[in-house]
């Protein structure tokens, strides 16, 4: 594993339907019981997993291959998205940059994503965010609406209004206990979250777990009134995506959320299952700010490992890799 340098001093501190907030509750004495074990360092014996499905996906090449091929080695869009069901992506399509700045989701990664759940039987797919600038502008000039425009049942829209929203208790955050969440998630299927990997001046990092800020109405509570990277945590006890897919095809490694700052072009996309993992992953792949890090210097995603909501262990999850 790669050892770490201080790079923010905020690093080193220390799903969406009703239906599926209900399972999550379900959840409770197993989110215990992993909790307990990652404390009491427990290690899970790689036989835990199928051989032929590995925990995480590394695919290599462009946008749409990678995408394709990562998704794939989990079993493919049909082991997440079943026929009829409704499908969100939440990506980040916060701010009106075209998609060579590595603010926003490549918009290929997106309609590919959309074009697979169509093809799994998915009765819908809508791409939601709440941006950070101009709803129009975003929609526009990040390039994901033009993508999608020819994928059937598939719509992208920006929701700030009031009127979109519900409020929702988050039964098993420690702190953050309620929020308004994007009506068209509660009533969704399955969740996949699809952010690009990019740095953050706040978290350290924002990925997939930090993505979900974009589905509540008032992300800005988050920062004013509780620690953000616990109430991060608090959030995706409830948003909690069926799938992660990681855009690093291209890196902003420096100066996010909104740069301009460094790029790397990796032609990477990471997939899990869980979203603790593929952020874990995508932090141990590049370096951040110019230094490497381990996915446990990333505050949220250390709370999110000893609170059972997924694994940050990479040494004990079986990864493939593959060329697209």
């Amino acid at each position: 594993m790669k050892k770490s340098k201080d790079i923010s001093s905020n690093i080193y501190s220390k799903s969406c339907s009703i239906s599926r907030r209900d399972f999550l509750k379900k959840q409770g004495q197993a989110a215990i019981f992993a909790a307990a074990a990652a404390k009491a360092g427990i290690i899970f014996p790689r036989e835990t997993f199928s051989s032929q499905v590995p925990y995480i996906a590394v695919a290599k090449g462009g946008p749409v291959e990678a995408t394709r091929a990562a998704v794939e080695i989990l079993g493919g869009m049909e082991a997440f998205v079943k026929s009829g069901q409704k499908v969100v992506i939440k990506p980040n399509m916060s701010f009106a940059h075209p998609p060579e700045r590595a603010t926003n989701t490549h918009p290929d990664v997106i309609r590919t994503l959309s074009e697979m759940c169509i093809d799994a039987g998915a009765s819908s797919v809508m791409v939601l965010d709440n941006p950070l600038q101009g709803a129009e502008l975003c929609i526009e000039r990040s390039g994901i609406e033009e993508a999608c425009r020819n994928v059937p049942r598939t719509s992208v829209r920006t929701m700030s209004s009031r009127r979109f929203f519900d409020k929702v208790s988050l039964d098993q955050g420690q702190s953050f206990k309620e929020t308004d969440v994007m009506r068209d998630v509660l009533e969704a299927d399955v969740l996949i979250a699809s952010p690009v990997a990019k740095s953050h001046s706040a978290t350290g990092v924002s990925l997939s777990m930090k993505g979900m800020m974009g589905l509540i109405r008032d992300r800005g509570i988050m920062h004013r009134r509780f620690n953000l990277s616990s109430a991060i945590v608090d959030l995706c006890t409830f948003l909690k995506a069926d799938l992660a897919v990681i855009d690093a095809t291209r890196v902003l490694a420096s100066h996010g959320p909104f740069g301009p700052g460094e790029i790397i072009k990796a032609d990477r996309v990471i997939a899990s299952a869980d979203m603790v993992a593929a952020d874990a992953m995508t932090i141990d792949m590049f370096p951040w700010y110019g230094r490497d890090i381990m996915p446990r210097n990333v505050a949220h995603v250390l709370e999110a490992h000893e609170r059972g909501l997924g694994r940050m262990d990479l040494e004990n999850l079986i990864v493939k890799t593959v060329a697209a």
